[in-house]
């Protein structure tokens, strides 16, 4: 299905130079973070936002969507025993799989709107929208610009060796509170993107829960400012 959401763009007359794609988390939709876009626009001139809602509603309830499945997705586990984080996350690379050209079409339709390459897109994520940010850059080509990635997860990461098509630089944030998606799950992520090459950095923000906060959000900004050659 075609993806579509909320959008910010320049204003009147301001061409576009590059873009930025949101991708929220489970059971919220793409009105959860296009109000971002104002944090970072400063930061970012000549940028597009967009958030699209994620292609299926939410199996939880009335109201949202998802990127995919989360119905056997037990945190308290993973808090419980940090060992199990390899497998749970395993066991969602089928309902990645399955989002991903559906995001990718997204992104190639925002670069063609706006006349730019890939190269010039990056994608902000948060939770499930993270999960879903690296999987679709990390496994698509041509490569996006960057990968921000708030309190999420790398899904497949056994099979990323023999997957891996494109190499995009990546930020990774996470609240040390977190307990939705536990911390544990940045610094695997972390290693296993080292390990494949990519250049990763990360922040763990003191006391935040699963969320975004200013700091994180600053960082972020500076990051992509940097990626998009407007410092």
């Amino acid at each position: 299905m075609a993806l579509s959401g909320p959008s910010v763009l320049p204003a009147a007359g301001q061409a576009v130079q590059q873009a930025v794609i949101f991708l929220h988390g489970y059971g919220a939709d793409g009105n959860d973070l296009i109000d971002l876009a104002p944090m970072l626009v400063d930061a970012l001139p000549g940028t597009a936002f967009y958030s699209p809602d994620a292609p299926q509603p939410c199996e939880m309830g009335p109201f949202g969507r998802q990127w995919f499945s989360l119905s056997q997705y037990d945190p308290e586990m993973l808090r419980r025993n940090p060992a199990t984080l390899a497998p749970a996350y395993a066991q969602m690379l089928d309902g990645t799989r399955a989002a991903t050209p559906d995001l990718s079409a997204f992104i190639d339709s925002v670069a063609a709107t706006h006349g730019i390459g890939r190269d010039r897109v990056a994608l902000v994520g948060f939770s499930q929208g993270t999960m879903m940010a690296l999987h679709v850059a990390l496994r698509t080509q041509p490569s996006v610009a960057a990968v921000v990635g708030f309190s999420g997860a790398l899904i497949g990461a056994d099979s990323l060796e023999t997957e891996l098509v494109s190499e995009p630089p990546v930020l990774l944030i996470h609240g040390d509170a977190d307990q939705i998606v536990p911390i544990a799950a940045m610094g695997m992520a972390s290693r296993v993107l080292e390990d494949a090459g990519i250049d990763v950095n990360t922040m763990t923000c003191a006391g935040l829960e699963h969320g975004i906060d200013r700091d994180g959000l600053e960082l972020a900004a500076g990051f992509l400012a940097h990626v998009f050659g407007l410092e």
